[in-house]
């Protein structure tokens, strides 16, 4: 049954994973300077590796008991599928191998893009986003080769020729890797963000604020950390995050693919099953094609560089229009164009969402040079702006999920409004598979993403060297750009996280036939005349059977739950920072005051009890946040049943993808409009409009590197926790 179109999604995640190899050698081959910067590169990557060190150790024990927990549902209790603690581990080490090598190439470019902006801006620029670009292709190369090895397997052990049952089986129990890479992500992220926004924080108060020294000053204690921080968390973190999203969307759309063609022959099913995994493989090469097009010129402005920038993502984005239209028709999927569509819808609503956060965070444009206007008048202001244009920020995004979500939905069913309910399997279908759009070309979307915090490493690594101001003009320019190009590469993981998410919803109904299934349940019983056979009973069937109304209490308790659930990890996540941020802080002004001669340049800093503060700091704080997202749809799903996890995963959803694009935006603003007055607007470096601003970019920081990041992980990985235990929570759920 694995037909030749199969083949192409392991020979595409393999030409991936070639190509991260090629630049990353490429970029090895690539002089570190001065042996200074190659001394502070070597502080910042032992830092980086003994926290990631240390954070794979406390997540390995959790891993531990969770495949021993679900071992025990599979093996012991049978109320999961026995592949289920396999594809649980398989997933969270190919999420923290991608996170590991992306950061791993990071902490070897920083110095070489830093040694390059010594020659040209377009050199820093190439060599800074073909490292990026190595995160970016493992990112995709490893989940399309975890997808391939686990459809082959699973097809083998079910065979998908027999029937159209085995594809729902084998479709959903891949489903629980994404868990696996969910749990992973949510530390990386939630570990990563509170490490680097406590060295981050403690280095701007102290340093900048307090002492006047300028930002990676080698002065301050707290450089190192920060720039460390950069890595485990912008890097290791995001690409965790991404790697759970780009594998959940195709995951997601293969499992309602099975469900909406359940009714056809089994290879039409068949063909539903694999176009999310070779549009993703198309999109895959084509990410490569645009990575080899970004180039800039001498000089150029933020406008320019973002242009060169998008000029990859660009092509790659019309070139995976043009050939996903020839893949739909190649299938010969019903109502080819309809199908084609929401792959185009997916592209644009991520465009459109990419575009908006570009123009309330870069300062290029009106809102983040509003909020640089405020720091005249005071640390105040610059804070009230930025939360104002944050919540503004909200709409365009909201509003494209909205469009996105109904037109991917109608163009799969034909615009049959008329039927809506008899369509609604391909109507979900088509969510699911914009979701896959929007996400088909993350392999240079990343790369964007990814070259962040690599060009601001750069630029510590040029201050805290002593560099030329030439050469810090360049690192500037570049590593402002990755503040825009960060916060856009959050809208996309924000954006997609919600289209996933919509899919994993309809998925978790498919979990539920399996756990009813696999319980001995064959019918669902609606009264003593009505009754529907479980393996053909419809979408529709399962939310009256378990009374999903907003007129049931326990939906409505649900969502209750769910909205709390997204503000309570938040302000947990930023507490922490607080935390650990207070605690760099009274470390960096001992060593002002203890250590004679750090600010005159006469004796060395305690870098290494910085970098200590962070990880300990980070070590404690992340593990009742992650836990809580694991536990809250299990203890939903035992109390409230099936309609409690519906209400729950809705109002997380709802509620965390508006505050997370509210935080990540808020942050992303406070930042460039502190980056805009350094150069040399409204006073420049060391005026009181700087120092508001200054205190405007400490508040933004957990915003957009701790929590706001963090959310949309929370939403998807209590949907995944959710579709995992579904078999836990037919059998034994109290109300």
């Amino acid at each position: 049954m694995l037909t030749q179109w199969f083949w192409f999604v392991p020979a595409a995640a393999l030409l991936a994973l070639v190509f991260a190899w090629f630049f990353f050698k490429q970029m090895m081959r690539s002089s570190e300077g001065t042996e200074r910067m190659a001394t502070i590169a070597a502080h910042v990557r032992r830092g980086a590796m003994a926290y990631l060190k240390q954070q794979y150790k406390v997540v390995t024990l959790v891993f531990i008991a969770l495949t021993l927990f679900f071992a025990f549902l599979a093996y012991g209790m049978h109320v999961q599928n026995p592949w289920v603690p396999f594809a649980f581990l398989t997933g969270g080490f190919f999420s923290g191998l991608a996170g590991f090598f992306g950061m791993k190439t990071a902490t070897y470019a920083s110095a070489r893009a830093a040694n390059a902006a010594r020659n040209s801006l377009n050199q820093g620029l190439r060599i800074a986003f073909r490292s990026g670009a190595v995160m970016g292709l493992v990112v995709v190369g490893l989940a399309l080769l975890d997808i391939s090895i686990w459809f082959w397997v699973l097809n083998a052990v079910y065979p998908a020729a027999e029937n159209t049952h085995n594809l729902i089986i084998i479709t959903t129990t891949m489903l629980t890797f994404g868990m696996g890479a969910s749990t992973q992500a949510l530390f990386a992220r939630v570990g990563g963000g509170i490490y680097t926004k406590a060295a981050d924080v403690g280095a701007d108060l102290v340093g900048k604020v307090e002492a006047g020294i300028p930002e990676d000053d080698p002065r301050n204690p707290a450089t190192i950390a920060d720039n460390v921080g950069d890595n485990v968390g912008d890097v290791a973190g995001m690409g965790a995050d991404l790697y759970e999203s780009y594998a959940g969307s195709i995951l997601a759309t293969a499992a309602l693919g099975a469900a909406a063609f359940l009714a056809h022959d089994v290879v039409m099913q068949f063909k539903a099953v694999i176009a999310p995994m070779l549009i993703g493989a198309i999109g895959t090469v084509l990410s490569i094609l645009g990575i080899y097009v970004v180039r800039t010129k001498e000089g150029a402005s933020q406008k320019e560089l973002m242009a060169a920038l998008n000029r990859g993502v660009n092509l790659s984005s019309l070139l995976i229009i043009v050939l996903s239209a020839g893949v739909i028709h190649l299938l010969g999927l019903p109502n080819p164009w309809g199908i084609w569509f929401s792959i185009v819808v997916g592209l644009l609503t991520g465009i459109v969402i990419g575009k908006s956060t570009e123009y309330y965070t870069s300062s290029s444009f009106k809102p983040t040079r509003l909020i640089a206007e405020n720091a005249k008048t005071g640390a105040a202001t610059v804070i009230i702006s930025g939360l104002g244009m944050g919540m503004l920020s909200t709409a365009i995004p909201v509003m494209s999920i909205v469009i996105g979500t109904m037109l991917a939905f109608l163009s799969a069913t034909g615009f049959d409004v008329a039927n809506l309910n008899q369509n609604m399997g391909m109507g979900l279908y088509g969510i699911g598979i914009a979701a896959v759009g929007m996400l088909s070309t993350l392999g240079i979307t990343l790369a964007t993403d990814a070259y962040g915090p690599i060009a601001d490493n750069a630029g510590g690594n040029a201050e805290m060297s002593g560099l030329g101001p030439e050469v810090r003009k360049r690192t500037d320019a570049l590593d402002s750009l990755g503040n825009t190009t960060a916060a856009t590469g959050k809208g996309f993981a924000i954006g997609s996280a919600a289209l996933t998410a919509l899919a994993l919803l309809a998925s978790y109904v498919e979990e539920l036939r399996i756990g009813l299934d696999r319980i001995g349940v064959t019918q669902l019983v609606f009264d003593a005349q009505t009754a529907v056979d479980v393996k053909t009973a419809s979408l529709v069937d399962f939310m009256a059977y378990y009374n999903v109304t907003l007129m049931n209490p326990k939906v409505l308790m649900g969502v209750f739950i769910g909205s709390m659930m997204a503000f309570l990890f938040c302000g947990l996540t930023m507490n922490a920072v607080g935390r650990a941020a207070g605690h760099m802080v009274d470390e960096v002004r001992r060593q002002f005051r203890e250590i004679k001669g750090i600010l005159e340049g006469k004796a060395e800093p305690d870098y290494a009890r910085c970098v200590a503060i962070s990880t300990k700091g980070a070590q404690r704080a992340m593990m009742v946040p992650s836990l809580l997202a694991i536990i809250a749809p299990i203890a939903t799903g035992i109390v409230f049943g099936v309609p409690g996890v519906m209400g729950l995963l809705v109002g997380c959803l709802a509620s965390g993808f508006v505050l997370a694009v509210f935080m990540a935006n808020s942050g992303g603003a406070w930042d460039n409009a502190k980056k805009y007055i350094e150069e040399g607007n409204l006073g420049g470096k060391g005026s009181d409009a700087h120092k508001a601003a200054v205190t405007g970019d400490t508040v933004g920081d957990p915003f957009k590197d701790t929590s706001g990041p963090s959310l949309n992980i929370l939403i998807k990985l209590m949907t995944m926790v959710s579709i995992v235990m579904a078999g836990l929570t037919v059998t034994y759920c109290m109300m």
